[in-house]
């Protein structure tokens, strides 16, 4: 039995650091050593998680390639659970540009493959029946075996999904959406829609993440803020820091915490994952009190 099962998100960074964001029109700028490592909002759930003393299963594809090396080294060095398929579009990857304040810009490459998802729905269950909670990735191969998960999901066990940038339209996010007890999403694209969007999603709690301004839980039709922790230590990188939030609700939820209570947990779990540089956080930077 583990107490997070992770479906999909697995992938590599490209960590830039950059003078400044937006970069300036040049034609070369110098930066300091750039770094491949383990990333992707699967990974930072996963490793955030373990982290928090949580027993973690992640399954996903993974390319054959050095990218794939990586993460498959990353997941080996925690010990984490992983279920893996070889993916022949290569390893996901993104580019992160990071400033000297820590704030981030991402290039997503999604690596998307064409042809069925690569395990069979029966797999994937067998993996849901043994864990407390699922976190579901929007990665496209989830989303097509969403339809024979539906139940599975409703059957006792915690279930998540972050919608990341979703402007409360797109219909690729819906069917997470729909289908997770806990919606996570950013207010980046969702402006002064956030509450409009919230209710769509109702009776769910819906958590809208705002960064360093804290996040809105809308629960039962009414708004809860949830403020920004103060980092215990100046913020180098802020990438991975939602998914870092997420893994805080999950841990904080299966210790007995309300939704208010874990909210605001995983407000200084994510302020903690930004003092570090990178998704492998060493041992007691992330509170587990």
């Amino acid at each position: 039995m583990c107490d997070l099962l992770v479906i999909g998100g697995l992938g590599v960074d490209v960590r830039v650091r950059v003078p400044r964001l937006p970069l300036p029109v040049v034609d070369s700028v110098t930066v300091d050593p750039i770094e491949l490592r383990i990333g992707n909002t699967g990974a930072g759930v996963v490793l955030a998680a373990h982290s928090l003393g949580l027993r973690v299963t992640v399954v996903d594809t993974v390319g054959v390639d050095p990218a794939g090396t990586v993460v498959r080294a990353a997941l080996a060095r925690t010990g984490v659970r992983a279920v893996l398929a070889d993916d022949p579009a290569g390893t996901r990857r993104s580019v992160n540009l990071v400033d000297p304040g820590g704030r981030r810009m991402s290039l997503y490459d999604p690596r998307a493959s064409d042809g069925p998802p690569p395990f069979a729905a029966a797999r994937v269950a067998e993996l849901i029946r043994d864990a407390n909670h699922v976190h579901l990735s929007i990665i496209g191969w989830v989303r097509e075996l969403l339809p024979d998960l539906g139940d599975l999901l409703g059957e006792g066990v915690g279930s998540s999904t972050d919608l990341h940038d979703w402007d409360g339209h797109n219909p690729y996010h819906r069917p997470f959406a729909d289908i997770a007890e806990l919606v996570l999403v950013s207010g980046a694209a969702l402006g002064d829609r956030a509450a409009t969007v919230a209710g769509t999603l109702a009776p769910r709690p819906v958590l809208v993440t705002r960064g360093a301004d804290g996040a809105d839980l809308y629960l039962g039709g009414n708004l809860h803020r949830i403020p920004a922790a103060v980092p215990p230590g100046p913020v180098v990188d802020t990438n991975g820091a939602g998914d870092a939030f997420a893994a805080g609700i999950i841990t904080a939820r299966s210790r007995g915490a309300t939704w208010a209570e874990a909210a605001g947990y995983a407000s200084r779990v994510a302020a903690a994952a930004c003092t570090h540089d990178g998704m492998e956080y060493p041992p007691g930077l992330l509170p587990r009190d």
